[in-house]
This record gives structure tokens, sequence and C-alpha cells, in this order.
């Protein structure tokens, strides 16, 4: 009988069980757990973040293929929408209280950013235009691969559960090690180096 290789044993199951899969993996990573914690008291116009990127994705091919928690995860990258001022004062202000009061003790670096302001600088660093976002969620959609159209945070009813973008594709057969280009596709440099960052964790490099 044929069998899945362990690291897509969870690709059978319905996408309802591969959520379910998916938050109990994240949140019984105790640092995750933690900042999502912390992601829902930082209120104010950082209210509604998201956390997003490599802690999440990471921690998920850490549990199948038997690494360590915090392999290949260098830093945590939370989102949030906020266009009543798109000044970098304003996100500024944001970050300093995120990281001064809310994550002033986390174990790792915590980059916040401001989504309303993506396209005001997005063109001159990638050089290609982006056009403006309407939520956080929407700029989890433009993810450069479908296995990072990802977004964690905890319900608000204070349940450990995890809600994720509508548009979040959580089937184990897509998002684990097989690179598929989301419709917004950014420059070739991001592709090599999307591409190459699976080889730099299986060699211990980050």
């Amino acid at each position: 009988m044929n069998t899945l290789p362990e690291h897509l044993r969870y690709a059978g199951l319905s996408p309802s069980q591969q959520r379910n899969v998916f938050s109990h993996m994240v949140l019984e990573n105790p640092m995750l757990a933690d900042a999502l914690h912390r992601l829902r008291d930082l209120g104010g116009k950082a209210s509604g973040s998201w956390l997003v990127s490599g802690a999440l994705y990471n921690t998920i091919w850490n549990r199948l293929t038997g690494r360590p928690n915090l392999h290949g995860i260098k830093d945590l990258d939370i989102i949030y929408f906020d266009d009543s001022d798109l000044s970098w004062e304003a996100e500024d202000a944001v970050i300093a209280r995120g990281g001064a009061e809310v994550f002033r003790d986390f174990p790792l670096p915590v980059e916040m950013r401001n989504q309303a302001r993506v396209h005001l600088w997005f063109e001159k660093r990638f050089g290609q235009p982006y056009p403006p976002l309407r939520s956080a969620t929407e700029s989890i959609e433009r993810y450069s691969t479908i296995a990072h159209c990802v977004g964690a945070r905890l319900a608000k009813d204070g349940e450990t559960g995890i809600m994720a973008s509508s548009s979040t594709l959580l089937s184990v057969s897509t998002i684990f090690f097989r690179f598929a280009f989301g419709p917004i596709v950014p420059s070739i440099t991001a592709k090599r180096m999307k591409s190459r960052r699976p080889a730099r964790c299986n060699s211990g490099r980050n």
C-alpha cells in the first residue's frame, strides 16, 4: 500500500481538519502562543493585527520534519491596517508601543507594519508598483507564494482558536515544501530568494 511521506501525513484530511491541525501546531509552540496572546493586547490603531509569515509556516515545517521549534524563525512579523493616518510617524508610534510595551521582553525581534502604507514604499524598494490595500487580510492574499498566505490571531471570545484569512490555503499538500507563486508575482529576485530558503533551512543556515 502506498503511503504519503511523513511530512505530508495530513494531506488527506479535509480543509477544516487541516485548519485544526494548523491551529494546534501553532498553539503548541509556547513562543507563538505567547505572541498571539500579546498580539490581542495591542489595541488602539493596531487592533485587529495578524501574525504572519515565517513564524507560522516554519513552525508547521519544523513540526512535520522533527526540527526544533525555532528552526528558521528569525523574527515575528505582525501586520495591521490603519488608513486614518498614513504618515511614518503614526506607524512608528505603533511600532514603539508594540516593541517597548507589549513585546518588551519577547525573545525574538518583532516587526510591525501598517499595510495601509505599503503602496507608498513598495515600488521604490522592489521596483514595481503595488496597488493600495484595503485591509490587512488583503495583503496576506498577495504574498508571493501560496504556502505563505496565512495569518493567525486569537479569537475575540478568548478561546484558543486561530482565525485565518478566508483565502488562506491550508491544504498540507500545497503548503509544505511546494512553492506555488501567488497571483501578484513579485520580482524574479524575490522568487529566487524564496526558492533558496528551504535549502538554507535544510543545511542549518538561516
